[in-house]
């Protein structure tokens, strides 16, 4: 297989695939938004579409974007490995205003977070003028307040440089879809599969499996008593109005704390008390988000992520518990629980599941690489004690978290992140246990298998974590579920909206082909983006 020649491209760097090829031909030429699997390359193809930009306008500056630190460093790197330019200006907050103002000297290839030139667009002091072509990374960001709105916009109403989008997934919803097309002026779509005919050539293959874990009596236990404190606090909220009766979701529980904080705010603003029926029903909807949270836990982490989640509770870090702490852990079906919870010393079967799947995978393959992901910190951490106990060389587990901490539990720099991926390129690491930090845009190299600790709603981030594997050979990826649990509705939700995701997505490839697009955007909310970002 070749590799791509250009003027601006170092030889040998660039493999030549030709979905790439026709896509980046696409986007030289139009505003484009590129949807294609992680793993398939969209940096590639942004590389060769500002290879081309470099060469058609070269007084002209390349500006890439990208959500985050790492990432704008993973692609300063890239752009320096292949292209014929000086080396890249990286941008972010690290860089003080007034540094970046005075190395910002235009012809240059510059690469930044969203929230920086968002910045300086708003102080007058980004040179977007000067920019031929504009690349949004992890475009589906580009919706509601999101940096990526403002610059859109602000590109659009001033120099109308070209824009080139890129994500794994748009969105799980039609309107949310033609907004990231709306607000990155697009007018081009370009949408491949796995099953696409150009595309299946360059894949390897991921399988996917779902493994069933039965649910202990003991633990089935726990989330009946859950259930109850769940329901009782529903019923001071079914009593007071505010939640039709035997509604315990979590979307219309979330939809009343929205509503009260509304009514907190307007008996604030008008200087006078809240009443007491207020406050009462603020309480037990803080109670009833605790109850599900833990719920979610019981079933779907495990006993030792409960144990977590109520010792918080009962001692939050250097404060005095909140009205809605007491409540919770006053709530008779909670005691309950956390007396059973010193007497049980089994764990949830999804842990010793997940170590066995990954043990067994890198035991059988020394040069292979894992990923664990889970939506909560206890959980990794407990993962990664797990592997450790293993005390196997052939198993170098770490945890890959983000940069805040978790109780006593500190977070990762994004120097520290990057650090630690190095070591998994390099094989001193073989698993990684990660949280949703590893979903988006990092350069993780080829991973041959990647384990859902549980199932997720998102659709994006569902396709982020597959799109680990399968990338320089056959992959697997694992979804673990709890049976007779709320996982197992959150399992058949992602494969239909995925299913329904590709479905819109062919309706606006129609769309876009007949040259039916979105409303253009409000010239006055770009300035009100813009402000807030001064």
């Amino acid at each position: 297989m070749g590799t791509v020649e250009h003027p601006r491209i170092r030889p040998g760097t660039l493999e030549d695939r030709r979905y790439q090829a026709t896509i980046a031909d696409a986007a030289v030429e139009h505003n484009t938004l590129v949807v294609l699997p992680t793993g398939l390359g969209k940096t590639a193809i942004a590389l060769r579409v500002a290879a081309e930009a470099l060469l058609r306008a070269p007084s002209r500056s390349v500006l890439f974007l990208a959500p985050t630190r790492p990432l704008v460093v993973q692609h300063a790197d890239e752009v320096s490995r292949t292209l014929f330019a000086p080396p890249p200006l990286v941008l972010t907050g690290a860089v003080a205003p007034e540094r970046r103002a005075e190395l910002l000297r235009p012809p240059q290839i510059v690469v930044a977070t969203p929230q920086v030139v968002a910045n300086d667009l708003g102080d007058g002091g980004f040179p977007l003028a000067t920019f031929s072509l504009i690349v949004f990374d992890e475009a589906h960001r580009a919706v509601g307040d999101y940096p990526y709105v403002a610059i859109g916009r602000a590109n659009r109403e001033g120099p109308n440089a070209r824009v080139l989008a890129m994500t794994a997934s748009p969105g799980g919803s039609l309107p949310r879809i033609r907004a990231v097309w709306a607000n990155l002026s697009i007018d081009r779509f370009e949408y491949r599969t796995e099953e696409s005919p150009d595309v299946a050539p360059y894949l390897h293959g991921i399988g996917v499996e779902t493994v069933v874990v039965p649910v202990p009596p003991e633990v089935r236990h726990l989330a009946i008593l859950l259930t109850a404190a769940i329901g009782r606090a529903g019923q001071t909220l079914t009593r007071l109005g505010l939640l039709a009766e035997g509604d315990r979701s979590r979307r219309s529980v979330l939809a009343v704390g929205e509503q009260l904080h509304r009514q907190v705010a307007v008996a604030r603003s008008t200087g006078g008390p809240a009443s007491a029926s207020l406050w009462q029903a603020v309480t037990a909807q803080s109670v009833m988000m605790k109850g599900l949270h833990a719920l979610d836990l019981i079933e779907s982490q495990g006993v030792d992520a409960l144990r977590e989640f109520l010792s918080r509770q009962s001692a939050p870090s250097g404060r005095r518990a909140t009205p809605a702490q007491r409540a919770f852990l006053g709530d008779p079906d909670v005691q309950e629980v956390r007396r059973r919870l010193a007497e049980i010393t089994l764990e949830h079967p999804k842990l010793a599941t997940a170590v066995t799947l990954v043990a067994e995978e890198l035991r059988a393959r020394p040069a292979a690489r894992a990923i664990v992901f889970s939506q909560f910190r206890d959980t990794v951490d407990r993962l990664v004690r797990e592997f450790e106990a293993l005390h196997d060389s052939r198993v170098r587990a770490a945890r890959f978290v983000g940069q805040a901490a978790h109780g006593d539990a500190p977070g990762l720099s994004q120097k520290e992140q990057v650090a630690l991926l190095d070591r998994f390129r390099r094989g001193e690491l073989n698993a990684l246990v990660a949280t949703s930090v590893a979903e988006e845009g990092l350069d993780i190299p080829a991973t041959d298998l990647v384990v859902f600790y549980e199932p997720i709603p998102d659709v994006i981030r569902t396709i982020q974590r597959r799109g680990r594997t399968g990338r320089a050979r056959a992959g697997r990826a694992v979804v673990l579920v709890a049976a007779g649990t709320r996982d197992e509705g959150l399992h058949r939700g992602a494969s239909a909206r995925e299913r329904r995701m590709h479905t819109m997505l062919e309706k606006v490839e129609r769309e876009a082909a007949a040259g039916i697009g979105p409303a253009p955007p409000e010239p006055r909310k770009v300035q009100r983006l813009l402000s807030e970002y001064r």
